[in-house]
């Protein structure tokens, strides 16, 4: 009789990732017959998929799971519980993984994800834009305020250009790195209590606000358009951008020719520079038809040799340690030591039981100062206050 073949249904949410880790599933194929058909689904239709299937619809067998997201599944039994699978691996090596990202996928003791990979954030620069306004390139001795000097200096009255451009929504990737590097905090430290209310991150999200008012795009043009593609069209002049950015960047004709990567700017007064970083994982359905097989995909996955390769194909950094360098020479279009170098003073991205009840909620009030209806500190309170009455919710 023949053998039945199996195959798997994977889901993601970055085609910029989809070649790379197609590449990783060929090898997986080729050592184990077992199949997979990697599907690219867009990020709010990939959480709506997930959740009709934890309703009783058809979920994939193997898919990504986010800091967002990730309590409300492990808790609701729609991930396959990986516990006993991991102890008894001889192929990972759970101890050379972030314990923050291990940590993120485990509820209750119980395992629900293998790490797969780790990002961090650095300062994006239009070279071709520094060199027409005769500006020195960013560098490890810009302070904030030397960023927010250039960023004025390359801001142009017609409004044809922008020193830079952040949104509400550019959480990681923007704003939230000010906080942390200029004191201040999203959660405190027990993630029991809102941290908006500390002054120093009151003092950071007004430097934001500065910039907002006279360094920025109109923050309806940002909404619209997104801080990437401000950055693609020569429009802005930097951008901090997380690493997960970098696969899409080296194919897109104008960043590649025009741009280049430094670290984020440190705090004038301590010298501190904070990158927060996360990490997502390859978690199971519990419903899958093949728990075997879904599982030996995630844990190839989760193997120093795929997490090297990972790397090396330039789909993202790896959160294996010491796998990365090979990511930072998968292109010579842009200089990627930057990413790795933010990793000497990392903030885990804040999360708490039922992130996005907050979550949402944040973005939404801070739109108020960002479209110039409300003060930024009130909007800082009024996040403190949401933050607080949500998290209560949660104990």
């Amino acid at each position: 009789m023949k053998k039945k073949i199996v195959k798997l249904s994977v889901a993601i949410w970055d085609n910029n990732q989809q070649a790379g880790l197609n590449e990783i599933i060929k090898d997986f194929t080729e050592a184990t017959g077992i199949e997979a058909d990697l599907q690219v689904i867009t990020w709010d239709q990939y959480w709506t998929l997930l959740e009709a299937g934890a309703s009783g619809g058809d979920m994939p067998d193997v898919f990504w799971m986010h800091s967002n997201e990730a309590q409300k599944y492990m808790s609701n039994d729609i991930l396959m519980d990986l516990t006993d699978r991991v102890a008894s691996s001889d192929k990972l090596e759970m101890d050379k993984f972030p314990q923050d990202i291990k940590d993120l996928y485990t509820y209750d003791g119980k395992v629900y994800g293998i790490p797969k990979d780790m990002d961090t954030i650095a300062l994006w620069y239009n070279k071709t834009l520094f060199d027409d306004a005769g500006l020195a390139y960013p560098d490890d001795t810009w302070t904030w305020d030397d960023f927010y000097d250039a960023a004025e200096k390359l801001t142009k009255d017609d409004g044809s250009q922008y020193g830079t451009a952040m949104n509400p929504s550019n959480e990681q990737d923007g704003w939230m790195n000010i906080i942390y590097t200029m004191g201040g905090k999203v959660l405190t430290d027990d993630k029991k209590a809102s941290g908006f209310d500390d002054p120093n991150t009151i003092k950071a999200m007004e430097f934001v606000d500065k910039m907002i008012k006279n360094v920025m795009p109109p923050a309806t043009v940002m909404a619209e358009t997104g801080t990437d593609v401000l950055l693609g069209s020569g429009k802005i002049a930097m951008l901090t951008q997380g690493s997960w950015m970098v696969a899409g960047f080296k194919e897109h004709e104008y960043i590649a020719e025009h741009c280049d990567v430094a670290v984020l700017p440190k705090d004038p007064e301590t010298g501190k520079r904070v990158s927060l970083y996360n990490g997502l994982g390859w978690s199971v359905s519990a419903k899958t038809a093949n728990p075997d097989a879904a599982w030996q995909l995630v844990e190839w996955f989760g193997t120093k040799d795929m997490q090297k390769k990972q790397a090396d194909l330039g789909v993202t950094m790896s959160a294996y340690d010491g796998m990365s360098d090979g990511w930072v020479s998968n292109t010579d279009k842009f200089n990627l030591q930057p990413y790795l170098d933010m990793r000497e003073d990392i903030v885990f991205r804040p999360s708490t039981r039922a992130t996005l009840t907050w979550w949402n909620q944040m973005t939404e009030t801070l739109k108020e100062a960002w479209n110039g209806n409300t003060a930024m500190s009130d909007a800082c309170m009024k996040v403190a206050e949401q933050m607080n009455a949500a998290i209560a919710e949660e104990q």
